[in-house]
């Protein structure tokens, strides 16, 4: 299915097909209860669980953030350096920085 997974160790134990198990409730993971509707995302660098009643407004933040780090790409890319796509000129002057640039200035 390509689904991945990730784990931290290896159980033996097998499944117990004597009883007819549980849906829809609370696990615990890794000392996290996950609810039925939660969440769960996960990729290479760590895993985070969503309450259900928080999804919708956590994909909206996700989708504002990478749009946002699109745009600073995009200016990146275009020549802009990170100091003045985000504005610190303006607090280097008031800290009595000065800031050289490697022009002839130096």
């Amino acid at each position: 299915m390509g689904f991945p997974v990730w784990s931290t160790a290896v159980s033996v134990a097998g499944t117990v097909k004597q009883s007819p198990g549980w849906i829809n409730v609370p696990v615990s993971c890794a000392g996290v209860t996950v609810h039925p509707g939660d969440a769960v995302v996960a990729d290479d660098d760590g895993v985070v669980v969503v309450a259900a009643a928080d999804v919708d407004r956590v994909v909206e933040a996700a989708v504002a953030r990478e749009s946002y780090e699109e745009e600073i790409r995009r200016r990146l890319l275009a020549g802009e350096t990170s100091m003045d796509i985000a504005d610190l000129r303006p607090v280097l002057d008031r800290l009595g920085v000065r800031y050289l640039d490697g022009g002839s200035d130096m």
